[in-house]
């Protein structure tokens, strides 16, 4: 369980009784930016952060077009969903069976099913490698304002590289978010989680989260990576525009680490080396980054 903030039971309680659960006996599993909680009958209560009505509706939808379509992925309960309590958007999931952490080929099982479906009518919105990238930048102040600006500056910098990104693979849904930590795996298989990023763009953009953990974080090994590869069909690495997408994927990486660092003194020096890392101050990649939550 992750406790980073604190939790909200009036707006699970609130919920709860909007949708006809009973909330006795609920245990938070994650607290952060989102809440996740677990009632005592299988259901997994999602809380997001206000004004984020639309995602949630969002991925309620995703969740049903993957159950259409056969994709091994968290389900939804079947109550009229998202409902806003205490002006947050509440989601109801069914809970995932008994399962264990997902591997990288789990990840790209899942991804060549997610990629190979036709996009849907389903006002998916378009990717955005950047969103909430400037706003984790302002908020990380044990960052100094010489280091904040420099996030700023590669922020601006990589979003014009976006507008004129190389040519790669077609546009399909891609999952926004794809790393080991948004999959399971279970007796029946892996099982695809968290569709708050669920978008349609370049299909490399899910590649090479997996892609950054070999020449970015060292947590993929060179071998690992040559199998995730040989069973999608392609390495995004050798592709022209590879570096660009890494590039936004570490910045995100380093500007999540430094939002919460600001409140949480054990993730400060985490995150001061990331950026560190990034700004020439370290050996090259890959650098060895820890997980902070």
């Amino acid at each position: 369980m992750t406790i980073s903030a604190a939790p909200a039971p009036e707006a699970l309680e609130e919920a709860c009784r909007i949708a006809g659960f009973d909330p006795a006996g609920a245990e938070p599993i994650r607290v952060s930016e989102n809440e996740i909680w677990r009632l005592p009958n299988r259901v997994i209560v999602r809380i997001a952060r206000a004004g984020q009505w639309d995602a949630a509706a969002r991925e309620v939808r995703v969740a049903g077009w993957l159950a259409d379509n056969q994709v091994p992925a968290v389900r939804t309960l079947s109550v009229d969903q998202p409902v806003d309590a205490d002006d947050r958007p509440v989601t109801f999931w069914e809970e995932l069976p008994e399962h264990v952490a997902g591997s990288v080929m789990d990840v790209v099982t899942l991804l060549k099913q997610l990629h190979a479906l036709p996009i849907p009518d389903l006002q998916l919105g378009r990717l955005d490698p950047f969103v909430r990238v400037a706003d984790r930048i302002d908020a990380a102040t044990s960052l100094s304002d010489d280091d904040r600006g420099w996030l700023h500056q590669q922020l601006a910098d990589l979003q014009a590289q976006w507008l004129n990104r190389p040519e790669g693979l077609p546009e399909c849904v891609v999952h926004g978010d794809a790393w080991v930590g948004n999959t399971v795996r279970t007796a029946a298989g892996p099982i695809l989680i968290d569709f708050e990023r669920v978008s349609v763009g370049p299909p490399e953009w899910d590649l090479v989260s997996t892609a950054v953990k070999m020449t970015t974080t060292g947590a993929v090994s060179k071998a690992e990576y040559a199998e995730f590869c040989s069973a999608y069909g392609t390495d995004v690495t050798q592709w022209e525009g590879y570096e660009l997408l890494a590039g936004a994927r570490q910045l995100r990486m380093t500007s999540y680490a430094a939002q919460h660092a600001a409140t949480r003194l054990e993730w400060q020096a985490e995150a001061q080396y990331r950026v560190d890392c990034l700004r020439g101050r370290t050996a090259p990649p890959p650098w060895g980054w820890k997980g902070i939550m």
